[in-house]
């Protein structure tokens, strides 16, 4: 790579710019994700983590214990028993679950969470095709056996669905996703009527990084850019608890980014008919492509991934220049975004050896912002139940965004 010039004067490095305040959820949301975070904990301890008055966090979480989303735990008191007591509140795992559903481009997993993100049931099937109706059809079939065999007596809330390419979650709609022949397909309205749940849809990229900030690891959850790399490449941008999503629900569309001349001179057009864009270089299917190139005969992505976890000298070498191609993206990104955080979300980095080390070096060697790549650029916090969260994650975000919305399972706010 041509060496660059950088500025005489350092810039200041990150752990020396102060913080910026952040933006917070307000009301009975702030209260739940307070919950979320710090629970068992005590109401005078919820106001002072949300600004909110003692009185006020006292009658959110009226509203949330008859909701059924939080309960009382034994009651506490200080040191040595000195102090009043009081009587701490969590998040009450006891009564409810969310079904998710992601729909890859080869299959599709159907889940069930809990309401601290936790993977009770998963289930994983090739699709029979491409057909939107016979994928949704049979995503609400499955749902039904899972949720008898593991809810325990626990209702299902609602449906989160989770898929790549652009996702409209106001309408509910799948806008396109190419790799599958779909446009504007009515996600919501489909699975709505064939369960009888709520439906809540969005891309996977969002509905992952919404998990960070609600169940990861606490670095990822200020300004956070999460990169997918999958099947499908794309990513999404959260800051201050929001996530972008543009006008025409098209933020994220990363697939095309230009890897320049690192790629290979026999590189596979991608589907814009230009050679060296990101997905056509670190997709699936390039890998498997990449692999016969090795006369490494795998039917899968999943058989590839296999070989490298057991040490397969070519399968690792693939592996790893993948995860230096991620880099090269992920500097771009951090110099776009400059997030405290960058989350990618690929199998390689959080399972076979040097391929993270690999993809740090390369995003800290070309970008121009990042100081500190061993901090900056993380593995999903997820990895190994990415696909069994995400949907799961986007029905949550709703629920924690606004914990008195009227679905048909929690009793009513008086």
């Amino acid at each position: 790579m041509p060496s660059r010039t950088r500025p005489r004067t350092r810039p200041p490095r990150r752990s020396e710019i102060p913080p910026s305040g952040a933006r917070r959820a307000s009301g009975t949301g702030s209260v739940l994700g307070a919950i979320l975070d710090h629970g068992p904990v005590a109401r005078s301890t919820v106001a002072r983590l949300t600004g909110l008055s003692p009185a006020s966090v006292t009658g959110h979480v009226g509203q949330l214990l008859s909701r059924g989303l939080v309960r009382e735990s034994a009651e506490t008191t200080g040191p040595r028993g000195l102090g009043r007591p009081h009587v701490p509140v969590d998040i009450d795992t006891s009564r409810f679950l969310v079904a998710g559903a992601h729909i890859a481009v080869a299959h599709s997993t159907v889940a069930l969470m809990d309401l601290r993100g936790r993977v009770v049931a998963e289930e994983r099937r090739p699709h029979p095709g491409t057909d939107p109706r016979r994928i949704l059809d049979g995503i609400a079939a499955r749902l039904g056996p899972l949720t008898t065999a593991h809810a325990d007596g626990r209702r299902v809330l609602a449906l989160g669905v989770a898929t790549g390419h652009r996702v409209d979650p106001a309408a509910g709609v799948v806008v396109e996703h190419p790799h599958l022949g779909w446009r504007a397909v009515p996600v919501r309205e489909i699975l709505a009527a064939a369960t009888g749940l709520p439906v809540h849809v969005d891309s996977h990229s969002r509905a992952l990084a919404r998990a960070e900030q609600m169940f990861g690891e606490v670095s990822t959850r200020a300004s956070t850019v999460l990169l997918f790399v999958g099947a499908v490449v794309d990513a999404a941008f959260a800051t201050a608890g929001e996530l972008h999503r543009g006008p025409r629900s098209g933020a994220g569309s990363v697939a095309h980014l230009p890897l320049g001349s690192g790629g290979s001179g026999d590189a596979e057009p991608c589907r814009c008919g230009r050679t060296g864009c990101l997905q056509s270089e670190v997709s699936e299917r390039a890998m498997i492509r990449r692999a016969a190139e090795q006369d490494l005969r795998v039917g899968t992505f999943q058989e590839l991934l296999d070989h490298a976890v057991a040490g397969e000298p070519r399968a690792v070498a693939l592996f790893r220049r993948r995860a230096r191609l991620i880099g090269r993206a992920a500097a771009l990104l951090l110099d776009m975004f400059d997030p405290q955080c960058l989350v990618v979300v690929e199998p390689g980095t959080g399972l076979i050896p040097g391929c993270l080390a690999d993809l740090r070096e390369e995003a800290g060697m070309r970008s121009w912002v990042c100081d500190d790549p061993e901090r900056t650029v993380v593995p999903s916090s997820f990895t190994g139940s990415v696909l069994s969260t995400a949907g799961g994650a986007v029905a949550l975000g709703a629920l924690y965004t606004d914990p008195l919305c009227p679905w048909p399972a929690l009793p009513a706010v008086c």
